[in-house]
């Protein structure tokens, strides 16, 4: 038979409105057999590792409709980015000890049954958190983001909102290494301090301190922005359509500054797309995940030589997860928000 163990889940209690609380998921625990029941098809049996807190996430605890990604299902374990190793596994690709990214359960243990996304982790000399973040969805957005939307050119002036992030800091690092002049915001002194001491960005501000963002990117941007990669939205974007520059190109990543908000803020500076004629173009790392072996081909080696870096906001414990998810709205965490539950 089967060994049966506690299985502790995050479980979403009802549909969120507004600014989500931690009250508005619960730990519960079930039990589970370490087992695949019999004739389970194309499924692997996990246990969960690592698990990603990502600002997509809160569109999820909404009930959307047409959306790219599915919402939650109040009264069942969330779902997100994780690192898990394999405990059983009915999947031609997967066997027992591999070690896997991917959709997995907010849980102790996963049956995953829809395996088409999982990746087999091969690299296995870096640390695996990292799955969650530089070398997961989160680094792929940043690659695809920065290189394929905004089609980069040497020298161009490169601005990046929420630039502390798990996207942002490595937007800005791209840049950089491709020879750009980057800037970036954030919401702290220490998250600006960050930017500029250890992302190596070029000059960075505090968008809280800010009374007036137009006059801020004029400040750092006398001739105008060339490629904004967007994560923020509302004002911020507002802000930058008039610091545009001729055939400026804008990727549009996120808008967290809109996601608790009951009406979205409007943006009226619109008309500077057509007489600066700037390409702007929202984007899903999904459509970008046939580039993730060339990404690794690249990223690796920046990692191990240390022309990349990377910094990660753990929370310790499956019963932190909700605390961590909530504070990513607003700005708690710094660089990549991730929650361990369970030691390699």
């Amino acid at each position: 038979m089967a060994e049966e163990v506690s299985n502790k889940q995050v479980v979403l209690k009802n549909y969120v409105s507004g600014f989500p609380k931690e009250s508005d998921m619960e730990i519960k625990k079930s039990s589970i057999k370490l087992k695949l029941p019999e004739g389970s098809s194309e499924a692997v049996l996990v246990k969960n590792l690592y698990l990603s807190c990502d600002p997509y996430m809160r569109n999820r605890m909404s009930k959307m409709e047409g959306s790219y990604v599915e919402s939650f299902i109040p009264g069942s374990p969330i779902v997100g980015y994780g690192v898990a190793r394999v405990l059983d596994s009915t999947h031609s690709n997967f066997n027992k000890g591999d070690l896997l990214w991917g959709f997995t359960g907010w849980e102790e243990y996963s049956i995953i049954t829809a395996t088409q996304g999982l990746i087999k982790i091969q690299h296995t000399d870096v640390p695996l958190s990292y799955y969650t973040g530089i070398l997961g969805m989160p680094g792929m957005t940043a690659y695809a983001g920065f290189f394929e939307v905004c089609s980069p050119k040497k020298g161009e002036r490169v601005f990046i909102s929420a630039a502390s992030g798990a996207v942002g800091q490595l937007v800005g690092q791209f840049a950089k290494l491709f020879g750009c002049y980057v800037v970036g915001s954030a919401g702290s002194k220490e998250k600006i301090d960050l930017l500029k001491n250890k992302f190596g960005f070029d000059e960075a501000f505090n968008y809280k301190e800010e009374q007036d963002l137009d006059a801020a990117l004029k400040r750092y941007f006398p001739e105008g922005i060339d490629i904004y990669f967007e994560n923020v939205g509302g004002k911020m974007l507002d802000a930058v359509l008039l610091n545009m520059r001729l055939h400026g190109r804008i990727a549009v990543c996120g808008m967290i500054s809109q996601y608790n908000l009951d009406q979205n803020e409007g943006v009226h500076n619109l008309f500077c797309l057509i007489t600066k004629r700037i390409r702007m173009e929202g984007f899903l790392v999904f459509d970008y995940y046939h580039l993730y072996p060339k990404f690794l081909e690249v990223i690796l080696p920046q990692i191990k030589e240390g022309k990349v870096v990377y910094v990660e906001d753990i929370a310790e414990g499956l019963e932190n997860a909700p605390s961590a998810l909530i504070g990513l709205f607003s700005g708690r965490n710094t660089g990549k928000q991730l929650v361990v539950v369970a030691p390699e």
